[in-house]
């Protein structure tokens, strides 16, 4: 995003939701989003820290034997998170995170056998605090084959190594969750056609419809930008 006046949304009398959690499948746009809202509102942002993980890459190569210690790094590494929050008083907060806390198991179902995953799950019960509650949830969709676009072209070494049947079975694991999620008011976005990263206007859309949502389940299926 750049500082020109395009990009500026007229916030005077708006009531911002003070913690938003963007969701989705890698490659999605994500991070991406988080910062430019937190652009936006002059948030604090709460980002997951991938390239802290020093198992993602052998995950990546050898998911049969690196998935457990990839998923209770992330596990630790994310309850560290929420945990700082409550010791800096900050459950008053204002800010955007790139990711939801309960979705660390949705990745440990796609990834774990079922021993390893029942070990993943006792210790998820022992770890697992209470997160705050997002004011609003945005999950972010796309196709597969849209995710590997955009994975291939941002170019992350590591990630050229995801395969058809993981990324399928992520984005499958994503719709199941929060097809039954209930837990925050929650919008989701079809992502295939919207361009937020080069134009204002497709943003400010997305921003302007955002800050309606009060309660409930929304969806958001923008029409095609010309890229």
């Amino acid at each position: 995003m750049d500082d020109s006046s395009d990009w500026q949304i007229d916030l005077a009398g708006k009531q911002l939701p003070q913690f938003i959690a963007v969701e989705g499948p890698i490659g999605v746009g994500k991070t991406t989003l988080t910062k430019y809202l937190a652009q936006t509102f002059n948030y604090d942002t709460l980002l997951e820290r991938a390239e802290d993980n020093p198992f993602l890459e052998r995950f990546y190569a050898d998911q049969r034997n690196a998935a457990l210690p990839t998923q209770l790094f992330f596990l630790f590494q994310r309850v560290q998170q929420i945990n700082s929050l409550r010791q800096t008083d900050m459950f008053e907060p204002v800010r955007v995170a790139d990711f939801l806390i309960e979705k660390d198991q949705l990745f440990a179902q796609v990834t774990l056998d079922h021993d390893e995953l029942l070990l993943y799950q006792q210790v998820y019960n022992q770890l697992t605090v209470d997160a705050p509650r997002p004011d609003l949830v945005v999950y972010l969709q796309a196709p597969v084959d849209v995710l590997f676009d955009r994975i291939k072209k941002r170019g992350i070494e590591s990630e050229q190594q995801i395969d058809a049947e993981y990324l399928t079975a992520l984005n499958d694991a994503y719709t199941r969750f929060f097809h039954y999620y209930d837990d925050a008011p929650l919008l989701i976005v079809n992502t295939a056609d919207i361009n937020w990263v080069n134009s204002a206007e497709d943003y400010k859309k997305l921003v302007e419809y955002m800050l309606t949502i009060r309660s409930g389940r929304h969806y958001y299926n923008p029409e095609p930008s010309i890229f």
